[in-house]
């Protein structure tokens, strides 16, 4: 007999699925080619890094400096017009893709909230709620709580970083008003899906890139999956959970 693991129920169901940096495995990351490819291939979310250039520009890069000749300068320190042609702006995003989708922003630069927030309310249409700002320093989340109270708050961080144990660093999401947590698959196991849950807590889970990863995560129930083959990552939300909706 073959025994399967029975998939724990998630908060948020289906799950979303954010296409990291958009198709990676398929197109350029973090431009609009890699982005509208992603939503064709079915993705209800997606992913990116968020910047500001030095005139309040927000801007979707990795790594968040260009190349000058042989030198390389911040995004901050350089206007939108001298970025170059393939970095897109928060605005141009919604221009191509639209804004049926979930949207998962790491905000690598503080200053940056306020032109993200500004862009993405600016679209209408309710975006705020599905837009999931993300940020690895938790104070940087709750100072901004009630400035953002329209938009969902993700910690991004790892395991053995939490300077409490899970239980009590849950306990203060919830208290601070932080929708979710955002671990490394190999952070996560059932039992910690279960206790983040208890607090209401969503639990997200990254790179995801194969099959019995994708598996794992879906069946301990996490509520987001981000992956850079969008393909496989639809295949196994199908499989696992069924159809995905938005």
């Amino acid at each position: 007999m073959i025994w399967m693991q029975q998939r724990l129920a998630s908060h948020l169901d289906p799950p979303i699925a954010f296409a990291h940096r958009g198709a990676r495995a398929h197109a350029p990351e973090n431009t609009l080619e890699s982005f509208s490819l992603a939503l064709r291939l079915g993705t209800t979310g997606l992913e990116s890094d968020v910047w500001v250039t030095s005139d309040g520009v927000a801007v979707l890069d990795h790594d968040g400096v260009v190349r000058r000749g042989i030198r390389r300068t911040r995004i901050s320190d350089v206007t939108r017009s001298e970025l170059p042609v393939h970095i897109p702006t928060l605005a141009e995003l919604f221009e191509t893709c639209g804004d049926r989708f979930e949207l998962s922003l790491d905000v690598k630069d503080p200053a940056a909230y306020e032109p993200t927030a500004e862009v993405v309310r600016a679209n209408g249409n309710d975006m705020s709620s599905r837009t999931w700002l993300c940020d690895p320093v938790l104070d940087h989340l709750t100072e901004r709580r009630s400035s953002l109270d329209d938009f969902r708050l993700v910690h991004s961080t790892r395991l053995h970083k939490l300077k409490k144990s899970p239980e009590l660093h849950a306990a203060r999401l919830t208290d601070e008003g932080v929708d979710a947590m955002n671990m490394h698959h190999s952070d996560w196991n059932g039992g910690l899906v279960v206790l983040f849950h208890k607090f209401d807590v969503l639990a997200f889970s990254w790179d995801l890139q194969f099959e019995h990863q994708l598996e794992t995560a879906l069946r301990m129930g996490v509520d987001a999956v981000f992956s850079d083959h969008t393909d496989l990552m639809m295949e196994m939300l199908s499989r696992e959970v069924g159809p995905p909706t938005l």
